[in-house]
């Protein structure tokens, strides 16, 4: 039996999730983050990289021309450093934003925000080599590897063909300029990077989905496991079904007392039942006695048959007292005029005097 061998068949409970969830066991894949801002990088180099070139150029310029600063002292010096600063932080914040938003965004989409602390406090477990060496020889670490080895040999194929591609290009250099040599072979290094980073999301987005399944295989329980965590949560299953077999009888209890005061029963015809009771003495209205459904209200029309009380069917009357009047309270007004009617028909099958209409006051 697999409940015999401790095997994890059912599927985690959302308690189970989420106490995953808090020790930071969720599905993630490194891989993904880390093509993904290869992948927004070179792009972002590629479209605002030019500006960081031009900032260097004209830096080199001013340095290396341009008036001497023969009259140069501490306060210029951090002046200029500033300045510098800051026109080197406009070109390359464009850039920096656009990986940070990458890297905040990928790691969103998979994990969400999750803070934990504990993840970061000190542990000196971490450190230890002997914990260290098991994991880089265990068999995890040996499929990591192989798929490293593979993740690598791939990227050496596209690199290459991507190369391969562009030789007419890289063989026209020879006729260019050294500054153009330069250009050219920084845009064909970008757009190969580029190319292999495309293949990489694929690579990552497949070990995303293999990350996913080994989560959901790892969180899995046991029956028993299933069955402890029910207990904790809602207490033993045994003292459950003994509370609501008392707290049935105890209904059944007071239907037994309270239907047999009613003057009528309105159905709806099987899945309701509410019993109303009139004293035209002592009451100013009708009040419903006992109302139930399903079983609650099979009681009811049972009860009302041996007590000889009148069952009449009226569907819209019933699921509006059921709904809306709670037990002992009498109806509302706007209910008044069908009761009235009801009770009205009732005492004349019984042949009895006819009820004052609720409300009305007395002649």
């Amino acid at each position: 039996m697999p409940d015999q061998n401790g095997e994890k068949t059912q599927d985690a409970t959302p308690h189970r999730r989420q106490k995953a969830r808090e020790e930071g066991q969720v599905a993630k894949s490194q891989d993904l983050a880390s093509a993904v801002l290869l992948v927004g990088g070179m792009l972002a180099l590629l479209y605002l990289g030019g500006r960081v070139v031009d900032f260097f150029i004209r830096h080199m310029q001013r340095q290396l021309g341009g008036e001497a600063w023969l009259g140069a002292d501490s306060a210029f010096a951090v002046a200029y450093f500033h300045a510098t600063a800051w026109e080197l932080a406009k070109v390359l914040l464009p850039i920096l934003g656009v990986v940070f938003g990458l890297a905040l965004g990928v790691n969103l989409a998979q994990i969400g925000f999750l803070f934990l602390p504990q993840r970061v406090a000190p542990d000196i477990t971490r450190i230890d080599p002997l914990k260290g060496l098991k994991r880089i020889f265990s068999a995890s670490g040996a499929v990591r590897l192989g798929l490293g080895i593979i993740k690598i040999m791939i990227i050496a194929i596209v690199a290459a063909w991507s190369l391969y591609d562009k030789r007419a290009a890289v063989l026209a250099m020879v006729e260019l300029s050294i500054p153009q040599i330069a250009a050219n072979l920084m845009n064909l290094l970008l757009w190969t990077a580029v190319n292999i980073g495309i293949v990489l999301v694929i690579l990552a987005l497949i070990d995303y989905a293999f990350q996913r399944w080994k989560h959901e295989q790892d969180i899995k329980m046991t029956n028993e496991e299933v069955r402890d965590e029910m207990r904790n949560l809602q207490g033993d299953p045994q003292i459950i079904a003994r509370r609501r077999a008392v707290q049935r009888q105890l209904v059944l209890n007071r239907l037994s007392s309270a239907v047999p005061k009613a003057d009528v029963v309105v159905t709806n015809p099987t899945e309701l039942a509410v019993a109303i009771q009139y004293d035209m003495e002592k009451m100013a209205a009708p009040i419903v006695v006992a109302k139930g459904a399903g079983i609650v209200a099979r009681r009811i029309r049972e009860l009302a048959l041996k007590s000889g009380i009148p069952i009449v069917e009226r569907k819209p009357l019933a699921r509006t007292l059921y709904k809306e009047v709670e037990l002992n309270h009498p109806i509302p007004n706007e209910l008044y005029a069908a009761v009235a009617e009801l009770l009205a028909y009732v005492y004349q099958l019984q042949g009895k005097p006819m009820p004052k209409p609720p409300g009305a006051s007395a002649a």
